[in-house]
């Protein structure tokens, strides 16, 4: 009987691990988080059109100040939130901008042209946002240094 329950104990790791590291992974979607999100969706949208006046006008420097500022917008998203979701929701909002302003109307008249600027406005705010979600979260404080289930 000894051993079972000495098996059954190691099997479970150290006492209330399961929980605690749940706990720590999975935050809680609240009113807040919401907001915060929704607010990050329109500031994407504002910088994605702030972006596409700003990338044509000057030539070289205006296209790194609407990248930057898009770099800005998705990395603090994802820093103020604590997750990746704060960046895919700026970007989700520059991305439905941009495409918006892509679009060609009736009149023919749309934002973008056809030079080497426009595509790397797009192209580059694309890859800018994807690299901001895909970074890696910083360690939960408090937690222990070595990694666990090895």
């Amino acid at each position: 009987m000894s051993t079972r329950s000495r098996a059954s104990s190691s099997v479970g790791g150290p006492k209330g691990s399961g929980s605690a590291s749940a706990s720590a992974v999975a935050q809680p979607v609240n009113a807040g988080r919401i907001a915060a999100y929704v607010l990050f969706f329109v500031l994407g949208a504002v910088i994605g059109a702030a972006g596409a006046l700003v990338q044509g006008g000057w030539i070289p420097g205006g296209l790194l100040l609407a990248l930057l500022g898009a770099a800005g917008l998705f990395y603090g998203g994802s820093r103020a939130t604590g997750t990746r979701a704060g960046a895919v929701a700026p970007a989700a909002g520059w991305l439905v901008a941009v495409m918006l302003l892509t679009a060609a109307r009736p009149e023919g008249d749309f934002l973008f042209g056809a030079g080497v600027g426009s595509y790397a406005f797009l192209l580059g705010g694309m890859a800018v946002a994807v690299m901001c979600a895909t970074l890696g979260q910083r360690s939960q404080p408090g937690g222990p240094a070595a990694r666990l289930g090895k």
